[in-house]
């Protein structure tokens, strides 16, 4: 090959070397979910650059800043308001403003997490706790997650920083203050179960004086009902009684009296009669002299 070809050759390879150098360092392209934070010898730029492929100055970086929704687990140990240990394990989820990720980039750099959130997510975490005793944690969880997430918003919502929800996800307690509260719980259902037992015991004993009540009530409502039947029953044979008493008195005439003693006369006259005076005279009985021989 003459040196006018190989001269060639080299230019050639010039011109792929620097038209690669110019592709990889004048074009950038920027994931989708990412902002492009567009720096020219160290300054940031106002302008952010949108997902897809981006032609820029060879001298200028682009940071890629992700706009999805991340989720971070921490662990923390707070106090309640008992001064009772609290050991926490929870997550945030966050995401961050497209249009200030360059002023986030600026005022804090690309961990801002480690540098901004997660001291503000463990301040606020013990700030909340401290408000609830030990034993109204637990059933405070829903609202404990809310509170923190509110007070965290509020405080990152300058910085572009979206926090979408924190979940606690496990609290524990240490095991001393854990035997206690099952002890205690063991002890208020023991006296549950003693007043259930006790109202229980209450309510049967009330339940029978009821039905000896209720029983002698009956009893003595039947021996009302039998008394009431034999006073009537001797009421009516009474008034029968009488009632013939009363016919056959009726019934009676001086006939009827002459008649009877007629019949129940036995033939033999009286020895005596008494004639209306204080002196008794003897009759005298002649027939029977007369059947003497």
């Amino acid at each position: 090959m003459s040196k006018k070809g190989i001269r060639r050759l080299i230019l050639l390879g010039l011109l792929v070397v620097f038209g690669a150098f110019m592709i990889v360092n004048c074009t950038s392209m920027v994931p989708t979910g990412y902002t492009g934070i567009l720096i020219t010898f160290g300054r940031v730029e106002d302008t952010t650059l949108d997902a897809g492929i981006h032609m820029k100055n060879p001298f200028q970086n682009v940071v890629l800043m992700d706009n999805r929704e991340q989720k971070t687990s921490f662990t923390a140990q707070a106090f309640s308001a008992d001064i009772q240990q609290v050991d926490i394990v929870g997550s945030v989820n966050f995401a961050i403003n497209k249009s200030t990720a360059m002023t986030l980039y600026r005022e804090v750099g690309t961990d801002y997490f480690n540098t901004l959130v997660m001291p503000r997510l463990l301040e606020n975490t013990k700030a909340v706790f401290s408000k609830y005793t030990a034993e109204n944690l637990v059933a405070a969880r829903e609202d404990l997650s809310v509170t923190i997430r509110s007070k965290l918003s509020e405080e990152m919502q300058r910085y572009g920083i979206n926090i979408i929800s924190v979940s606690l996800e496990n609290i524990d307690f240490t095991d001393s203050f854990t035997d206690a509260v099952e002890s205690k719980q063991v002890a208020a259902q023991k006296k549950l179960q003693a007043e259930i037992e006790q109202e229980q015991a209450t309510m049967e004993t009330r339940q029978a004086a009821e039905r000896q009540r209720i029983s002698a009530e009956a009893e003595a409502a039947v021996k009302k009902i039998e008394a009431d039947v034999a006073a009537y029953a001797t009421k009516v044979q009474a008034e029968a009684e009488a009632e013939a008493n009363n016919k056959l008195a009726q019934s009676i005439t001086s006939d009827l009296i002459l008649w009877t003693q007629a019949n129940q006369w036995n033939g033999e006259l009286p020895a005596y009669v008494n004639g209306g005076s204080s002196a008794t005279l003897p009759i005298l009985n002649l027939g029977a002299e007369q059947e003497k021989p």
